[in-house]
């Protein structure tokens, strides 16, 4: 299947010169999100990883199914002052601002192996505080899975250029 076709595109979405890669388009498609998911799962088996990690909010749409499918626990990274227990944070740059994610505290175990999912890399700062959020739990990122890689905008290759495993069902140009 063709995921490409179930992303829409939209420009200067959320600011002027972004083109923002739409996901819910592939979402309502129960024939696209099943082969999403499918796949997702299938690269999943070949991680050796204790647990799953979604960075909000996109990503928990799959990584919750993906959860579910391959019975691990779930951890859900969330926007500053979403979660209501103690918690690590991280602040990042975006491509079009600043903003920060967070963790509880209790949520990751010494030396869990964590398994990243998100909708979506572009410049892959959102994703590298997502591996700090783990590692500063002190645990150790297993590896990330994406929709789409906006791979002319960098962050895929970040990752990989610290050694971490990533993997996406799409790449598309960001601009």
């Amino acid at each position: 299947m063709d995921l490409k076709k179930y992303i829409r595109s939209i420009p200067d979405y959320p600011k002027k010169g972004i083109l923002f890669r739409d996901i819910t388009t592939l979402i309502k498609s129960p024939e696209a999100f099943n082969f999403a998911i499918d796949k997702i799962v299938e690269i999943s088996k070949k991680i050796k990883f204790d647990k799953i990690s979604a960075i909000e909010s996109r990503g928990f749409v799959f990584a919750s199914v993906v959860s579910y499918k391959l019975k691990k626990p779930l951890i859900m990274m969330r926007k500053k002052n979403k979660l209501p227990a103690e918690r690590h944070s991280v602040d990042f740059e975006l491509e079009y601002g600043k903003a920060t994610i967070e963790v509880h505290k209790d949520s990751i175990e010494n030396g869990e192996k964590v398994l990243i999912i998100d909708d979506l890399i572009a410049t892959g700062g959102t994703a590298e505080a997502g591996a700090k959020l783990v590692e500063i739990s002190k645990g150790k990122v297993a590896g990330f899975i994406f929709i789409i890689n906006l791979f002319d905008l960098g962050g895929n290759q970040k990752l990989k250029d610290k050694s971490y495993f990533t993997e996406s069902l799409i790449d598309f140009p960001g601009h």
